[in-house]
Formats: structure tokens, sequence, C-alpha cells
């Protein structure tokens, strides 16, 4: 059989090391696309260099994390204060029985925007900021809150904004997860039958 009838070991060699950088470079081109899409500021007709794309994911999962690390030491401080009351035993009212009322939420979506109303009594707050955590989770950015008392409840309405892409079906698994965490919350809360906390309610908008 003539030898040059067949390309060497060394040729072969060569075109698969070729095809396999190929699928590399196409794979890592695949997951950088994906990385840059779950960036709030997304937008495909304007993408940026691959450098400033990594520099933006970076930047965007550090204040990400600083959000969550903020509301969960908030989450913690609450919990610690109504660990506290309820070594001291007894209701509000001084008989042992808890008059906690359960929290309310309502989900309203309006295009990219979402509205959340949250009612509920003054000794379940830590539900608000685990809210908060929770839309920091599924990549929602939140632009406000408002909280608000009315007698012995709080009122509270986050204003927010769903990325482009998760749009269609993002709020409304949103909606159900928040939905699920309050009603779970509701009935812990009936079992532990805590105490008013000792701090301030405000009732401010907060900007994020």
């Amino acid at each position: 059989m003539d030898p040059g009838s067949q390309p060497s070991s060394s040729t072969t060699n060569k075109i698969e090391r070729r095809l396999i950088e190929k699928n590399r470079r196409n794979h890592m081109k695949m997951l950088y696309s994906k990385l840059n899409s779950l960036l709030p500021n997304y937008n495909p007709k304007e993408a940026l260099p691959l450098p400033d794309q990594v520099d933006e994911a970076i930047n965007y999962i550090k204040n990400l994390e600083e959000k969550v690390k903020t509301a969960k030491e908030k989450k913690d401080g609450l919990l610690e204060r109504m660990g506290r009351k309820r070594t001291r035993g007894g209701g509000r009212d001084g008989s042992g029985c808890s008059n906690t009322k359960p929290p309310q939420l309502e989900v309203h979506e309006t295009g990219s925007c979402l509205e959340i109303v949250m009612t509920c009594g003054l000794e379940n707050q830590f539900i608000f900021y685990e809210i908060i955590r929770i839309l920091n989770e599924e990549n929602i950015d939140v632009k406000s809150a408002n909280s608000s008392l009315l007698g012995d409840s709080m009122i509270h309405v986050l204003h927010a904004e769903i990325p482009p892409l998760l749009i269609q079906f993002g709020a409304t698994k949103v909606s159900e997860r928040l939905k699920r965490f309050v009603n779970g919350s509701a009935s812990d809360i009936e079992l532990l039958q805590p105490e008013f906390w000792d701090f301030e309610i405000d009732t401010d908008i907060w900007s994020f």
C-alpha cells in the first residue's frame, strides 16, 4: 500500500487537536454568553468585549453577595432578639397566648416591573428581610421598599425590576417561591408565639 495514500499519524493528531481546541472555544463562548445574559444590564445587541463582560460579572456577583450578607445580618439580628424574648416566656397579652397576625402577601406584575405588598404583625419583621434576600437570589433587582405602620401591623411595599430573560417565567417562579416562604413562616410563627421585639419601627422609603 502506498504510504502517501493515507494521512500520517502526526497529521491526524494535529487535526484532532484543532478540532478539540475549536470545540473548547465554542464551549467557552457559550458559557460566557450564558453568564453575560444573567446580568441585569444585559443587551444582546450591544455585547461588550469579553474581558469587560467578565469584569462586569465579577462586580455584579460581589455586589449581590454584599446585599445578601447585609440582609442575612439583619435577619440574624432580628431572630436573635426574638430568641431573647422567647426565653422570658408569655405572650404579648401576658396570658401565654400569642396575638400574632399571619402575614399576607400580594404580588403584582406589570411588564418588567414587580410590586410586592406584604402585611404582617410587628413581631415578624424578619420575613420582610428574607423576601429581599430571596429576590436577590432570583436576580430580581429591588429598586425601593416602603414600610409604613398601620395600627399593630406593618405594610411593606417593594418595587423591583425583572431582567428581560426572566420576564416570561421568572415572575411566576418568584411569586410562587415567595408565597411558599411566607405561608411556611406563618406556620412557624404560630408555633413560636414570640413577643414584640424591642426595636423601633421605621416608616420610611428605602432605596437600593
